[in-house]
């Protein structure tokens, strides 16, 4: 994959669904999960972020729409989640997450810990302010699954 090109037309899938792993396996399983989306994602030309607090995971992907809609196929089919709903699609005017593999925010809902890639690796993020449309996306995750509590 080239890197990913923040300039061009992409389109954008935002979702919500709601976690079926238990408590105790969380931390495994999220890993599993970041270590399989960083080697597909990269491949497929997808960027994007995902957020997960304790019940419900929200994820924006970007790249091209077969491989979007593709990766989210194989997303629904997922049974570690379950109620999926999108919660927007289409074409936008450039990636907002270009850099970004994935984001986390904590169930509480504290600040997101943005990851980025770096020589086909994820690594943390210094930290920096969010751009007006990242804002925007994370906006309407953080809504979507904003009535979770701990």
């Amino acid at each position: 994959m080239a890197d990913a090109d923040e300039t061009g037309p992409v389109f954008r899938l935002i979702y919500q669904s709601h976690s079926r792993i238990p408590k105790n396996e969380r931390p495994t399983v999220l890993g599993e999960i970041f270590s399989q989306a960083r080697s597909n994602n990269k491949g497929a030309d997808i960027t994007g972020a995902l957020l997960i607090t304790d019940h419900y995971f929200a994820q924006v992907l970007e790249g091209p729409q077969g491989n979007v809609e593709e990766l989210y196929g194989r997303i629904s089919a997922d049974s570690r989640h379950e109620r999926l709903a999108v919660l927007d699609s289409g074409t936008v005017d450039h990636r907002a997450f270009a850099k970004w593999s994935m984001a986390q925010v904590s169930a509480a809902g504290h600040a997101d810990i943005p990851l980025h890639t770096a020589n086909g690796e994820i690594h943390p993020a210094a930290p920096n302010h969010l751009t007006a449309e990242q804002s925007k996306v994370f906006a309407t995750m953080r809504n979507a699954i904003g009535a979770d509590t701990v």
